[in-house]
């Protein structure tokens, strides 16, 4: 993500708006902006950590990062490590049939690929992180949702 284009449009705004005093107006505009550069990166790092928080609190695994590479901040997805499976599971004896439309079983397909597992496996990884309780996401903090009346 390129922070400096954010930052320099905010300058070019201040300017702009500047532009409508004489010379000492738009000179102290230029100085505030530079002196204000470092303050707004810090300011937009904050927005996307906080997005990333949101966007983490409406996943059903794994969570959103901030990343800096390059001077640039970068939002990355982080899947929740295969977590091993509980105690009680290690003996895998009860088989059971499971019949899938094909478009499902595509998308169950590609998920397990790109976690590098085998479909079964990431099967019995979703119904484990599913069924356990104490792994279940709520949403929590500020958010509510519902009806209102008056």
């Amino acid at each position: 993500m390129n922070v400096a284009a954010y930052v320099e449009a905010l300058q070019q705004d201040l300017a702009n708006v500047a532009g409508i005093g004489d010379e000492a107006i738009s000179e102290a505009a230029r100085r505030i902006s530079a002196a204000l550069e470092s303050s707004l990166r810090l300011r937009l790092m904050d927005a996307l950590g906080e997005a990333a928080a949101e966007l983490t609190n409406q996943l059903p695994d794994g969570h959103v990062e901030v990343r800096v590479s390059g001077g640039e901040p970068e939002l990355v997805y982080v899947p929740e490590p295969g977590a091993p499976p509980p105690s009680g599971l290690e003996d895998l004896t009860a088989r059971i049939t499971l019949r899938l439309p094909e478009t499902l079983k595509a998308i169950v397909d590609a998920a397990a690929q790109e976690a590098g597992v085998s479909a079964n496996t990431w099967l019995l990884q979703q119904i484990t992180r599913s069924a356990d309780p104490s792994k279940r996401r709520h949403p929590g903090g500020r958010r509510m949702t519902g009806y209102g009346q008056s």
